[in-house]
């Protein structure tokens, strides 16, 4: 009776070895198909750097279907009325592309900014955001860095009757003093 019990315990054990071998192992990069429409954005954030207050920033953001059936934009709402967007309005199809344009006018803005666009579709995933950012400097602000000049001379500027050396570089003199 233990070899019986043995053996039907060892014969359990080897049929779960061989069903967990026989399932298909997927790589970890994989993406299983989703049933209905999926949107796949190549980026969700755009850094547009640092611009000056008043400048445009227009960007694309490209998107595919990576579902299984046709992709409808609805609508995309935008975090604020300086953000205008617009999108392939036709169906895209199953693994094909579409694109949404993005226009930031920096006008009244400054300092960081992160304008949101909020994609409204039939996406089995829901709701899709995509999103701007960057600095807005002033535009009339002078540079606050004080440029250098370093000159090295092999040879000896001559003196003046004051102890005083002149040197002129382009349209500009420069006056130094020598100490002994």
């Amino acid at each position: 009776m233990k070899k019986a019990l043995v053996l039907a315990l060892s014969l359990t054990l080897a049929g779960f070895a061989a069903q967990a071998q026989s399932a298909a192992v997927k790589p970890a990069n994989a993406q299983e198909k989703v049933v209905g429409p999926q949107i796949q954005f190549e980026e969700m954030k755009y850094d547009f750097g640092s611009i000056k207050q008043g400048d445009v920033v227009d960007h694309t953001f490209k998107f595919k279907n990576v579902g299984t059936q046709p992709l409808v934009i609805s609508n995309i709402g935008v975090s604020c009325g300086c953000t205008t967007p617009e999108w392939t309005k036709d169906p895209v199809m199953p693994g094909k592309t579409g694109t949404i344009s993005a226009k930031f006018n920096s006008t009244g803005k400054m300092g960081m900014q992160n304008k949101v666009l909020t994609v409204e579709s039939n996406s089995a995933s829901g709701n899709a955001m995509v999103s701007l950012v960057g600095e807005v400097k002033d535009a009339t602000a002078a540079s606050t860095a004080t440029p250098t000049m370093t000159v090295e001379s092999k040879t000896e500027t001559p003196m003046d009757a004051n102890g005083k050396q002149k040197m002129k570089l382009g349209d500009s003199k420069m006056k130094a003093k020598k100490k002994s």
